[in-house]
């Protein structure tokens, strides 16, 4: 088993907390306030990973043998970005554009360790079969999916009755890909 620098987690979601539990990895939490607005000229991708480390560099006062760990996970399809919903509408919204298509899910992850940033990112895939807006309406009323990008969670009902196929990592998709995150900690 590899044994890796103490980590800070710079995030509140409680589905990258369960991933790092489950990769059996030691972490604190830190929550630092960070605009995440971004350049219009920036592909996906780029975005992804842009917020990543402006999350990072607001630990630039770590010293020592700490990694801080920062992700950013986004929804894109046909070359327009979903972030997280501002009401219920909009999330409703946003699952009507998603049903019956095939998205991509991008997430940035930015490792800040001995001042130097260390990023990367992964994309999913994600196809969803047509959802009814009985559907959609439901799902948004009961999970309340605010502090989504794309308005839904995968482990959530909308997710586990509604997604057909996914071409890539699931955790991606939950919100931290760990099978790259491993390898990025491994060659620190």
């Amino acid at each position: 088993m590899n044994k890796f620098p103490p980590i800070i987690l710079a995030s509140k979601s409680p589905r990258r907390q369960e991933l790092l539990k489950l990769m059996d990895l030691d972490f604190r939490i830190v929550l630092k306030e960070v605009d995440e607005s971004y350049p219009d000229n920036l592909m996906p991708e780029e975005i992804a990973v842009y917020i990543a480390q402006k999350k990072a560099a607001a630990f630039d006062e770590i010293v020592g043998n700490e990694v801080v760990l920062t992700a950013d996970t986004i929804v894109s399809i046909d070359g327009h970005i979903l972030g997280k919903p501002e009401t219920e509408e909009h999330a409703i919204e946003m699952l009507q554009l998603l049903s019956g298509k095939v998205h991509q899910v991008i997430t940035g992850v930015c490792l800040f360790y001995k001042h130097q940033y260390h990023s990367f990112y992964d994309v999913s895939d994600v196809t969803f079969r047509t959802l009814t807006a009985d559907e959609i309406t439901n799902y948004v009323t009961k999970y309340k999916p605010m502090d989504k990008a794309g308005s839904y969670g995968i482990q959530e009902w909308v997710g586990v009755t509604g997604i057909v196929k996914i071409n890539g990592s699931y955790t991606n998709v939950v919100g931290l890909p760990t099978e790259k995150l491993h390898q990025a900690l491994v060659r620190l």
